[in-house]
């Protein structure tokens, strides 16, 4: 007669894993349920520099939170667009609640809910992508502090798209410390940091001049 040994750790780990998938799933909802409600009451409260400072870099914080904390690419994906739309509804009840039933409570607008929803859910996912330690994991760090430096940018100069005045210096400024400490973070030796560091600013200035030049009307976009 064959006796058959089974080892529980394998089933313990496996039932541990499962709970903390769970777990992200709740907190990247309740993350979301958090930042959207916050946004919406602190809008058109105080000085109007804070409520350009929480929107965006308040929703994009929490997707790269939920991105680099996730189990998994898939699971990466999933709760960052959960903690997207949850921050959306949160918002879009909170504005309810105050008199305002506008759609486009985040993004200003309907294309630029759409993009910030996109923008969310693609730094989530790179945010995941910088837990590798290769040329991968270097290259989706310095993607997180270009597409944060270019947005600083884009909002800190006259004439730019999304140029606003309250914006610079101080809050410009902060932002744009914290993106390059941002990258020195997702990246664990200082080659990686350099490299990642670089990548960012070489992308951010491509960007920025691109932007320059759709607004001078060399690059002739329909918007």
């Amino acid at each position: 007669m064959n006796n058959t040994v089974i080892d529980y750790t394998d089933f313990a780990e496996y039932d541990r894993r499962q709970r903390c998938i769970e777990r992200h799933l709740v907190a990247a909802f309740l993350g979301g349920l958090l930042v959207g409600l916050v946004g919406m009451l602190i809008a058109g409260r105080g000085p109007e520099w804070v409520g350009q400072v929480y929107e965006p870099y308040a929703y994009l914080a929490l997707s790269l939170v939920v991105g680099v904390t996730a189990s998994g690419f898939g699971w990466a994906l999933l709760t960052t667009f959960l903690a997207a739309v949850s921050a959306l509804v949160a918002a879009m009840g909170a504005g309810a609640l105050r008199g305002d039933l506008a759609f486009d409570v985040i993004g200003g607008s309907a294309a630029g809910l759409n993009w910030m929803l996109a923008l969310l859910v693609g730094l989530g996912l790179l945010s995941y992508v910088t837990r590798r330690d290769d040329a991968w994991g270097d290259l989706a760090a310095g993607a997180v502090g270009a597409a944060l430096l270019a947005d600083v940018m884009d909002r800190a100069t006259p004439g730019f798209i999304g140029n606003d005045q309250s914006f610079w210096p101080l809050p410009a400024l902060v932002i744009g410390l914290l993106s390059v400490a941002l990258v020195f973070v997702l990246r664990r030796n200082a080659r990686a940091r350099l490299l990642s560091l670089a990548r960012s600013a070489v992308v951010a200035g491509v960007l920025t001049v691109c932007l320059a030049a759709f607004v001078a009307g060399w690059i002739p976009l329909a918007v």
